[in-house]
């Protein structure tokens, strides 16, 4: 392997100025232990799922990076030209661990969800925020970031720098396991809602009081227009938003739908609420939720976290729920563009 690395030049190679953004960003879907990793021209896809019901996913896009470098390799056994997209699997709990080696402030405070607090990483904050998820005074982890990859088979390579002190990480690397993104039908959306996503954050803790099972979400274009309903051996909660612009930045909803998901599946998207500065909030026709949040980043540039749901299926004996559906996320959202 050694004469492969000399020989050509690594697939992949990035420096980054900012380990907090890349620890941040990612930070926001570790509710798994692995991901998936896709190289591309434009930037990293990293994708983790639950149980085939809930997929998250963070776009590290080359504009976080002061240098980045992707050499693909053509597929020596396909007829087509395209190159071969590097694909693999990778622990993220690890890469987390690598990224914050220099700078938690407080080490019970780990990326790993056991501080209070999902904004920001001490727990001296209830909610970060954009500004201060990205805070120098919350993280310190100022330092140089370096990735490599060679190619297939070979470990994703980590080297972090900081006044003198270099310390370098190789993740083993696996192959692929997930098949498939959760489709979400963007030409047959049944919702499109884009709000603050404080607002959102602020109403799914609300409901937690009664340490929900469910969350039915309904949209209608009559009063009343978007609540958030939760169910659970305490009792039951409701949140209501009306339709006023201030609150509501986008609504689109041409009809009543009614869809039920697991709360906790939905609560494990409370780091990137707390994070970000707007959510958009889309259900196709077959129920697939997508929740794409904008999370401002230092230097007035934004990236993107999508996390897609399946609905909640009803058993026998269940209340009615025959207009509940899935849920769903996708990788081109309304987020990117200025709605009119």
């Amino acid at each position: 392997m050694a004469s492969t690395n000399n020989e050509h030049p690594p697939v992949f190679s990035a420096v980054s100025s900012s380990a907090r953004q890349l620890f941040q960003l990612l930070r926001c879907i570790s509710f798994a232990t692995k991901a998936q990793v896709q190289i591309t021209e434009e930037g990293l896809r990293f994708t983790v799922e639950d149980s085939r019901v809930m997929q998250g996913l963070a776009f590290l896009e080359k504009t976080l990076f002061t240098t980045y470098i992707y050499s693909p390799v053509l597929a020596i056994d396909d007829e087509s030209d395209d190159p071969e997209v590097p694909t693999f699997q990778i622990s993220l709990s690890s890469l987390l661990e690598t990224l914050q080696i220099f700078g938690i402030n407080e080490a019970k405070d780990r990326w790993s969800g056991r501080d209070p607090a999902y904004g920001g990483v001490t727990g001296t904050l209830a909610r970060g925020g954009p500004a201060a998820a990205f805070d120098n005074r919350t993280l310190g982890m100022a330092g140089i970031c370096r990735l490599n990859y060679a190619g297939s088979g070979e470990p994703l390579c980590i080297i972090m720098e900081e006044t003198g002190v270099t310390t370098t990480c190789e993740l083993v690397t696996y192959e692929p396991e997930m098949q498939s993104e959760i489709p979400l039908q963007r030409e047959a959306l049944a919702q499109k809602i884009i709000m603050r996503a404080d607002w959102l954050y602020d109403a799914i803790n609300e409901l937690s009081s009664t340490s929900p099972t469910r969350l039915t979400i309904v949209a209608s274009p009559t009063p009343p227009y978007f609540t958030l309903s939760s169910t659970g051996p305490l009792g039951s909660a409701t949140v209501e938003f009306s339709k006023d612009p201030q609150l509501l930045e986008t609504f689109s909803v041409p009809r009543r739908t009614v869809n039920t998901y697991k709360y906790p599946l939905i609560k494990a998207a409370s780091r990137a609420m707390s994070m970000a500065s707007k959510v958009s909030i889309r259900g196709d026709e077959q129920g697939v939720l997508s929740l794409q949040f904008l999370i401002e980043v230092d230097g007035g540039g934004v990236s993107f976290v999508d996390f897609r749901f399946v609905a909640y299926l009803p058993e026998d004996g269940d209340e009615d729920e025959s207009d509940q559906r899935g849920s769903g996320l996708d990788t081109d959202g309304d987020l990117a563009y200025k709605s009119s």
